[in-house]
Parts: C-alpha cells; structure tokens; sequence
C-alpha cells in the first residue's frame, strides 16, 4: 500500500494538495516497526527467479480455503494502468511465511510460469475457489489486468467488510491506517520513504520488512471483520456483490481510478440495516 495512487483511501474528501493527500496518508500507513509485530514470525521470502515461482505455486495452491489461507497486496509506482507494478505480496497464513514476487523483475514470467502441478501464479489468482483477501482491490485489479491479463476472482476486500459492518457513518470508506489504528490502538510514527525504493535492486531490507509488515497486517483484520459479517444477516452477499463490481469495474477501458469517488462507500449502503 506504499504507492504514489495509494489504495489507503481517506475518511473524507479533502481539499488539500493530491500531493500532501499522499504524503499524509504514507505517513500513517508506515507504523514504527520497533512497536509493532506482523503475523510471520520467519523473514520474508524474496521470489525473484522462475524456479521460486514454481516453488511458490507449489507450496500455495491447495492451501486450506476455510478461513482463507492468502492474503495479497502490490507495491508499485502509481500502482495503476497507468503506472507499473514492483512487488506482489502473498502471506500464507497455515505456513506463517511472506512471500515477496519480484515482478519488477520477473514481469510476465512470474504469472506464466508453470510449477510441477501445471498451475500458474495467475491461475491461482483467477480461480474462484481459491480465497484471496486484499484491502482496498481496485488498484491492484486494475494493474493486473492491464498489465498481466490477470482477472482477479475469489477476493475478500477488507475495506467493504470494515464499512459493511459498522454501525452508523458508512458515507466514507476508510483507508487501511486507519482500520489499524482502530482495530489495535497502535500508534503511527510519521517515517519518510520513496516510492522508486521498490523499483531499486537489491531491494532494502527495509522495503523487504515493510512489504512483510504490510500484508501481515491483513489476517487480523480479516478475523474482526469476518466475525461481525456472521452476526448481520445477509450482509456478506452485500458484499461479495459489491467486490465483484470493483473488479468488474477496475478492468473497463473507462475505468478512473483517481477522484472524490474513490473515497466513497456504495450509496446504497448509508442505508443498511
């Protein structure tokens, strides 16, 4: 979520520089790593060659699909059709283990390549019966499919769950700081950071942790949010309906990933009981 068009949408729309918008919002995403922990307790595992790709498939592919096993997330410039993508991040839950995807580098090899079992990394992001959680899917949708053909399908969008399920105020969708700050009381720490680091080889290893630290934030998330759909009758179909639009949406020849809209709830939803 550390990108130049970030996914973190703000609470409300604000008449401040895109610029500072941007700035602000990095700000808030970018927790002190001394005070925070993540989910794996092994580094993160830089795939950078066709060989981890297939390894990588392997390992990830028949994965338990109930609670969802994969928890996914892209760094990129102006992450977007427009810009490109640096690194996708996979967190398998039932392994505790990141994986980071070089597509920087691998670029079309890391969705094509083929492992022992036949499938690609795209075939396991396309298929329905695979469960992929994201925060925020559209610019991540967006840059798949017009740079990789990719069709998002099986994906829980933490940001629809989190305003699906609130009791009041669902004019707004909130960004993926301010669901951390709300879910576990963490206290951010404004850090600065380049978003060109992700296109930067070697990679850091301070963008390798920040990329580990990132999507293992997803899993907690998704256990509160998956609780409260339980409890509300037939919210979850809502949902699934309205993450299939984005998807839908975000891989039209019209589609504009910029503007007041993005930070808007469905307008139907203001009025869910």
């Amino acid at each position: 979520m550390y990108k130049t068009q970030t996914k973190s949408t703000p609470d409300k729309v604000s008449s401040q520089d895109p610029s500072q918008i941007e700035d602000d919002e990095v700000a808030k995403i970018t927790f002190s790593l001394q005070s925070t922990t993540i989910d794996s307790s092994v580094g993160p595992q830089l795939v950078s060659t066709r060989a981890g790709i297939v390894e990588l498939v392997g390992e990830i592919a028949d994965l338990p699909t109930s609670p969802p096993s994969l928890f996914v997330d892209l760094e990129g410039v102006n992450l977007s059709r427009h810009g490109t993508i640096s690194i996708l991040q996979i967190y398998a839950a039932p392994l505790d283990r990141t994986y980071l995807v070089d597509v920087h580098i691998l670029k079309e090899k890391a969705f094509s390549q083929p492992a022992g079992n036949g499938m690609t990394l795209k075939d396991v992001l396309e298929l329905s019966s695979i469960p992929k959680v994201f925060f925020d899917v559209r610019h991540d949708s967006d840059a798949l499919f017009a740079h990789f053909g990719v069709r998002l399908a099986g994906v829980q969008d933490l940001q629809l769950m989190e305003v699906a399920t609130r009791q009041c105020r669902r004019r707004f969708l909130s960004g993926l700081a301010k669901c951390i700050e709300f879910e576990s009381s963490m206290t951010p720490e404004q850090k600065g950071g380049s978003y060109e680091g992700f296109n930067t080889r070697p990679l850091s290893s301070e963008i390798l942790q920040y990329c580990a630290q990132d999507v293992g934030y997803l899993p907690g998330l998704w256990r509160r949010y998956d609780q409260r759909l339980t409890a509300i009758r037939d919210r979850r179909a809502e949902v699934e309906q309205e993450v299939e639009r984005r998807i839908s949406d975000s891989q039209h020849a019209a589609y504009n990933g910029n503007g007041r809209h993005m930070a808007r709830a469905p307008p139907r939803w203001a009025y869910l009981s």
